[in-house]
């Protein structure tokens, strides 16, 4: 990575996990977990649409999506980017406090309820990813990974990450 943009995470974002998972028959799901604990204005967590193409990706994807869980829907936004031949879909999405947000606007209203209590909204990007040429495969296992972390992570965890309800949806 670039200083430059390791000197922004670093402003932006007081901890980060990122692992590579593998499944049995070899697939690779990359996770990365950035959390920064003051998502107010500049200091607010960075799209990967903007990240991406900074590290030299061209974007041939953009869109927004939901996954389902079995503790309800988180909207997402996937991504299918490549540099070289290498090619990568994305799955993303943010929580302010404890709320996944759909969008800037989305974001701007959590961030004002905040404001109004007097409290500093923190907030987590959670993105997936995979180098795959075949986006749907990618995608599929992509949210069988993020099901089966949900339905594995203890209670309080599943909240903060998925800004879902902790029960199971009744359907």
């Amino acid at each position: 990575m670039n200083p430059q943009t390791q000197e922004l995470l670093d402003k932006l974002y007081s901890q980060i996990l990122t692992r590579t998972y593998v499944n049995s028959k070899g697939y690779a799901i990359m996770l990365s977990l950035a959390y920064g604990s003051d998502q107010r204005g500049e200091l607010g967590a960075h799209k990967p649409e903007v990240c991406y193409p900074a590290q030299g990706f061209t974007l041939k994807k953009n869109i927004a999506g939901s996954l389902g869980t079995p503790f309800g829907e988180i909207p997402v936004r996937r991504l299918n980017g490549f540099i070289g031949t290498r090619i990568e879909p994305v799955t993303y999405w943010f929580t302010v406090g404890d709320k996944a947000v759909k969008s800037t606007t989305e974001k701007r209203i959590v961030d004002l309820r905040f404001a109004l209590t007097g409290r500093i909204p923190d907030g987590m990007l959670f993105r997936i990813s995979s180098i795959d040429e075949n986006e749907a495969r990618a995608y599929q296992l992509q949210d069988i990974f993020v099901k089966e972390l949900l339905e594995a992570v203890p209670v309080a965890d599943r909240k903060r990450l998925s800004g879902l309800d902790t029960l199971p949806a009744v359907k």
